[in-house]
């Protein structure tokens, strides 16, 4: 398979479903880049999730419906988590790695914060699903259209709610299992996410770059947690960019190697 044939997968966060990329799909496969979406475990198609998960449980389950060869992994929040631990144990099946909004070793107050969250998650469940939108959406946000927004409610409210719990107790303590494995990684790794994200932040990036030791960070202006369909040009040219930067460096690793060899 050819550097342009690599797909690159795209790994949804928790509570959503594979239908939240179909913006930033769009644009890749219109640069030529071909799009493998996946629901994660207990999400959209998949089958609902009816005992207690790890991070590795989840990624194991992703790693068998991958496609086969390499994948330019690419993962949004919880999907960032899976995408790193895939990067980490199942090496050979990723070319390169981008965390989207990712969480990266939270501090005890970070941990603290979701931890809350997650002890009332099953409370009110349409709640909870609007307290999201909020967070993710303010009222005073206009570059989401309001038919995008209405998807996302949707999705959330689809959920089953035990099958959302297991996974959103990943998500809650998930960068405690990836976190002391992050400099195992070799993929190139890009970790993006939006100025204004005030749960998978600025600085959880910079510690996730300064974790993977080959990793680089974009920080997206004026942006908050739902990057992909908030500004979706932005994260496309990063994605593209960062490819295409890493497959020239692969090229010219793989020239020096053959001149060697003559």
């Amino acid at each position: 398979m050819t550097s342009a044939q690599i797909p690159i997968v795209l790994l949804h966060g928790v509570g959503l479903d594979r239908s939240m990329w179909q913006p930033l799909a769009a644009r890749l496969e219109a640069a030529g880049r071909p799009c493998v979406v996946l629901d994660l475990p207990g999400h959209g198609g998949q089958p609902p999730l009816r005992r207690a998960q790890t991070l590795a449980s989840l990624a194991a389950d992703v790693v068998a419906r991958l496609p086969e060869g390499r994948a330019h992994l690419v993962g949004f929040s919880l999907g960032a988590l899976i995408a790193q631990h895939i990067a980490r144990f199942s090496p050979e099946r990723v070319a390169t790695l981008t965390s989207v909004n990712s969480v990266c070793r939270r501090t005890p107050e970070e941990a603290e914060r979701v931890e809350a969250r997650l002890a009332t998650a099953g409370d009110d469940f349409t709640r909870g699903v609007e307290a999201s939108i909020e967070r993710w959406f303010p009222a005073a946000t206009t570059a989401v259209p309001q038919e995008i927004v209405e998807r996302t409610r949707a999705a959330l409210l689809a959920n089953d709610v035990e099958s959302y719990l297991h996974a959103y107790t990943v998500f809650a303590r998930g960068d405690h299992e990836i976190g002391p494995e992050l400099g195992r990684i070799a993929a190139p790794s890009l970790a993006i996410t939006g100025e204004l994200d005030p749960g998978s932040t600025p600085e959880m990036s910079r510690r996730l770059a300064a974790a993977i030791p080959d990793c680089r960070v974009v920080i997206v202006p004026n942006t908050r947690h739902m990057m992909p369909v908030e500004d979706t040009p932005a994260l496309a040219a990063a994605i593209t960019a960062f490819i295409a930067e890493s497959e020239g460096a692969e090229h010219e690793r793989a020239q020096h190697e053959h001149a060697r060899r003559d």
